[in-house]
């Protein structure tokens, strides 16, 4: 065989045992055009055939299948040849090949394969191949051919069958199945939609199948498990429902899968462990469950790996540092939490995103360490300050990877803010232009893979992340250019467009807090609508303004009802931090392979900032002050001699000194967005009222809901516990805390305003179990859930934030759960940081009885195991769904906690266990609660373990020492006897709980009731 590729007039080859003259075309690069031309740029050279003929009746098909395309430049003479009687220019991705056997007696040829791609072809596929007995390779791709798959060419014998990248509908033929010679199958990026057949589980030769792209839906039929010598597999951007499929372990042989937005469900499958043979595994945007990172240990040659977006939970495995191979690593758009393994011997890892994720602790110094050739984004995590690199790298990308929310836009990067800005206008990707009297600033930084742009002096910058996978990236590919003449109004804003192969941030900074309104400018500027290759792509992507979404599978040219076409699209956002954030992000939809690889993603023209409120005109203040300034100094005078004549001097200072004085991490509201939100304190959004006062539910302009708290007049409030909740919360940001948005500080007006909580307070859905409406069940998974999310956040408190806090009220009232019952706690108003050099409360002590630990409650002695000993009291109310100060079924028992110790001792657990649930509850998983329960409230706080130490307990990954303590909740008849005048004051039921107020986001069990915290002082 002749290996050369170019420079001989006749190759000769041997397929399957034949000798073949194949003109033009060796059998690699048949291969190579067969796997979908990954290789656009060669073009074979052409071969001229020695004396050869092919059959007349070979020589009619041609001229059937030429008409059935549509196809002009066939040379009938002399087709073997490949010369074209049309000398017209191509497109990079033009092959126009037929090869021919020629190994038949006489010199006789026939025709074993057609390649006619990149040609704009528009008829359909042709019934007339199956004419054709010795055709084995076929490849229609990048045409625009329509139709469906010709039921004629299921008596043929291909091996090689491309149809990719053209305009065929319909449903996938059954008879496509009875081609049960085929090894290659590529459908991608058609519209084709139905069912995958099941005739394709006939199709056992199969090695590549390429199905990406289309509008599939259903389930993959279990067929599919009888193709055990399948190497790829492509099932990406399909409307596929149900579970991932579960027969990974039919398919040993795998090389590569890819299955990004295909529609499956979480989580992934167990089964996935025994492709040893993988290479490369896509899985992203999975929607459903979440599950924990999949056992991957045993892919020794993994070279590109991505879960993307598949709600994976735990942390990061350390076997991934002996994937020696490994290229490429996406775990970004998770629910990863800890820190990050060193994989410093993987040097070959030159690609890593992490990207929003729970990281937390220091950034290793293997990564720092990483020079300018590794691509490493880390943005959107909760990593610790003090490992933040002194300067900021442009292969690194850091933004908004800090636990505290003041450095979470890399603040050591980035000058302090001289003033206000009131608008912003970006040309994306472009030059600065002007366009109706407005500058649009230049954004021409080319991006790239991982990189954070940011100028000095400007207010605003970008966050890029992700490279484009199946092709060699570069900074060219950030940044799209028209490709036609653009005849729009402000087509100077639409000749470029910064695009984003998975995550785009642009944002503003050193805003006037305020209601803004935000324009979008789009133009679809890269692909086509005509009758040709470049018309079948489809780009799809999700847009987020300040982390609402607010577009989703948004398509340009639909939208604008064609290409070269601008569509804006406004909404309104609301700046309460002096920052604007815009989103765009590729959720894995659509095609990525028109009119070549690495074509997808989001792409943005242009955009436009202004706020909704007048700016200050510097020049009238200036005129203001001076002609003002001596009424100003006589008023100031007269008002000093009254408040000296009153007594005010040396008294409390107000609450707006002290917020205004702090350097609060949150956002400022004014009283009339307040107003606005909630329809003016409207009755019908009035959700509760306590002590501290009502508490509105409210929408902000930007469709934010908001739960909204305002304080009473009549209120005994007191600056400290409200200065201390702001001071607190607005520092901290976890998934299992309540989020603080901001507060409202004027006159007399005092507001909170918090995310709002779908599903009220634990305790309402834990306690209140009668048929009133809103109540809750909570199955036994989402009480296991619940647990486990309480001891994140307060493993966030007390190890991981950068202040160490105790919250001192830990209860079922101060969990809040969100729609999809997710726990965060609420109400700081109590808490205080963890100072480990002074443990004992020289004021007051506060809690809730039945929740204080015994050595806090008796002696004032409080660290972060007091908050340890809550949770347990917690842990063992969601087992028993019974209250533990309000436990009434025996009179011997004190309350909850005493039955569970008795339990203990008897061996009886399990007893302890909500009744409601009857059997439906895993009794391994309820055992462990209840013993990591009761080891939280062991009387001696050096007993209590760290809660790091209890997520690792109810994850089953750390046993669980037990401790059997007395039957006396308190350890010893004196401590119980030191606090029973506390419970003198309790009458007419079991044990109750005393109220003083709080300003926690909280209400009571009646859905309707108190705001404020069950707290007592002791």
């Amino acid at each position: 065989m002749d290996s050369s590729f170019c420079g001989t007039t006749t190759t000769t080859a041997y397929i399957n045992g034949v000798k073949s003259t194949i003109f033009s075309i060796t059998p690699k690069v048949i291969l190579l055009l067969l796997l979908f031309t990954t290789c656009p740029q060669i073009t074979p050279c052409r071969a001229q055939a020695a004396s050869v003929s092919l059959p007349q009746d070979e020589v009619e098909v041609l001229h059937a299948i030429a008409k059935e395309l549509n196809k002009k430049d066939w040379n009938y003479s002399d087709p073997c040849s490949n010369i074209p009687t049309v000398d017209a220019p191509h497109a990079d991705q033009y092959h126009n090949n037929i090869s021919c056997n020629c190994s038949f007696p006489a010199n006789e040829c026939h025709v074993d394969g057609i390649f006619l791609t990149g040609q704009d072809l528009d008829g359909v596929l042709p019934p007339s191949l199956a004419k054709l007995p010795f055709l084995k390779n076929v490849d229609l791709g990048k045409n625009h051919l329509s139709g469906s798959i010709p039921r004629e060419w299921a008596s043929t014998k291909l091996e090689f069958l491309v149809v990719s990248v053209n305009n065929l509908s319909g449903s996938i033929p059954a008879h496509l199945g009875n081609i049960t010679t085929l090894s290659k199958l590529a459908m991608e990026s058609n519209l084709f939609s139905g069912l995958v057949p099941l005739e394709f589980g006939k199709l056992v030769h199969l090695e590549n199948l390429f199905l990406s792209a289309n509008n599939l839906t259903g389930e993959l039929p279990v067929t599919l498990a009888n193709l055990t010598n399948l190497k790829e597999l492509r099932i990406s951007s399909n409307n596929f429902t149900g579970r991932i499929p579960d027969f990974f372990q039919n398919w040993k042989l795998l090389q590569k899968l890819e299955m990004q937005a295909s529609g499956f469900e979480g989580p992934i499958p167990s089964s996935l462990s025994i492709l040893y043979n993988l290479t490369e595994l896509r899985i992203s945007d999975l929607d459903g469950e979440s599950s924990d990172f999949p056992d991957l240990e045993n892919m020794k040659d993994m070279q590109r790996l991505m879960l993307r977006s598949c709600n994976i939970r735990g942390t990061v495995p350390e076997y991934i540092s002996a994937m020696e191979n490994l290229k490429i690593l996406d775990l970004s758009f998770n629910r990863l939490e800890g820190t990050i393994p060193n994989f410093g011997n993987l040097m070959s890892l030159d690609t890593i995103y992490l990207t929003s994720n729970l990281l937390t602790g220091l950034i290793p110094d293997w990564i720092k360490s990483r020079d300018s050739r590794y691509q490493i984004d880390l943005s959107y995590n909760n990593f610790s300050e003090i490992s933040v690199p002194p300067t900021c790298r442009e292969t690194f990308n850091l933004f908004q990877s800090f636990s505290r929310q003041n450095n979470s836009i890399l603040s050591k990067c980035l000058s302090s803010c001289l003033k206000e800005h009131y608008s912003l206008h970006i040309n994306c990707g472009g030059k600065q232009t002007t366009i109706a009297n407005i500058k649009y600033e230049g954004d021409e930084d080319p991006g790239g893979a991982a990189k954070f742009v940011h100028n000095d002096m400007a207010n605003w910058g970008f966050s890029s992340t992700g490279d484009f996978w199946d092709v060699w990236s570069t900074q060219d590919d950030y940044i799209a250019r028209n490709v036609s003449v653009l005849r729009m109004n402000s087509s100077e804003l639409y000749t470029t467009a910064r695009q984003s192969p998975l995550s785009l941030t642009y944002y503003a900074r050193c805003l006037a807090n305020g209601n803004y309104t935000v324009t979008l400018r789009f133009a679809e500027i890269v692909l086509r609508n005509n009758i040709s290759y470049f018309g079948v792509g489809r780009r799809m992507f999700d847009v987020y303004i300040q982390g609402k979404l607010e577009l989703k599978d948004f398509n340009i040219e639909m939208e604008a009802h064609g290409v070269d076409k601008e569509v804006m699209v406004v909404r309104k956002a609301v700046v309460n931090s002096n920052t604007l954030e815009i989103r765009f992000k590729w959720t894995g939809k659509g095609t990525t392979n028109v009119p070549k690889r690495g074509v997808y993603g989001s792409l943005i023209s242009a955009i436009s900032v202004e706020s909704d409120f007048k700016p200050p005109e510097e020049s009238k203040k200036f005129v203001y002050f001076v002609s003002g300034g001596v009424s100003v100094l006589c008023l100031i005078f007269i008002t000093l001699g009254i408040l000296w004549w009153k007594g005010y001097f040396g008294g409390k200072t107000s609450r707006e000194e002290v917020l205004r004085g702090m350097d609060l991490q949150t956002g400022l509201f004014t009283f009339k967005q307040i107003k606005v939100a909630t329809n003016n304190f409207d009755i019908a959004n009035k959700l509760g009222e306590g002590g501290f006062g009502a508490v509105y539910k409210g929408v902000l302009l930007d469709g934010t809901l908001i739960a909204v708290k305002q304080l009473s007049s009549k209120s005994k409030q007191g600056n400290r516990e409200f200065v201390n909740e702001l001071g607190m919360i607005s520092a901290l940001e976890h998934p299992n805390l309540v989020k603080l948005h901001g507060c409202c500080v004027e006159g007399k007006q005092l507001v909170l305003v918090y995310e709002y909580m779908e599903n009220n307070s634990l305790a309402l859905s834990l306690f209140e179990k009668g048929p009133a409406e809103g109540n809750l069940k909570l199955d036994w998974p989402t009480r296991q859930k619940i647990c486990l999310g309480i001891a994140k956040g307060l493993a966030f408190l007390h190890e991981e934030s950068t202040l160490k806090i105790v919250h001192r009220d830990i209860k079922a009232s101060n969990i809040l759960l969100d729609r999809d019952l997710n726990p965060k706690i609420s109400d700081f108003g109590l808490a205080k940081l963890d100072e480990e050099e002074n443990t004992h409360i020289s004021t007051r002590v506060a809690g809730t009885i039945g929740y204080m630990a015994p050595e806090y409650a008796l002696w004032g002695y409080l660290t972060d195991k007091a908050d340890v000993y809550s949770f347990g009291i917690v842990a063992l109310e969601l087992a028993a769904g019974i209250k533990n100060v309000k436990f009434c079924e025996d009179e011997d028992y004190v309350c909850l906690l005493d039955w569970a110790l008795v339990l203990q001792q008897k061996g009886k657990l399990l007893e302890l266990v909500d009744r409601m649930l009857g059997s439906k509850f895993g009794k391994q998983e309820a055992a462990r609660m209840i013993k990591v329960g009761l080891l939280c409230t062991n009387p001696s706080p050096a007993l209590r373990p760290a809660m790091s130490a209890v997520v690792s307990m109810l994850k089953g990954r750390t046993v669980i020492h037990e401790l059997i303590k007395g039957t006396s909740v308190y350890g010893d008849p004196l401590r119980y006897e030191a606090l029973g005048n506390q419970f003198d004051e309790i009458t007419n039921q079991c044990v109750s709980e005393v109220e003083v107020e709080s300003l926690g986001y909280s209400w009571d069990a009646t859905g309707m009731g108190s705001s404020s915290t069950s707290t007592h002082d002791l």
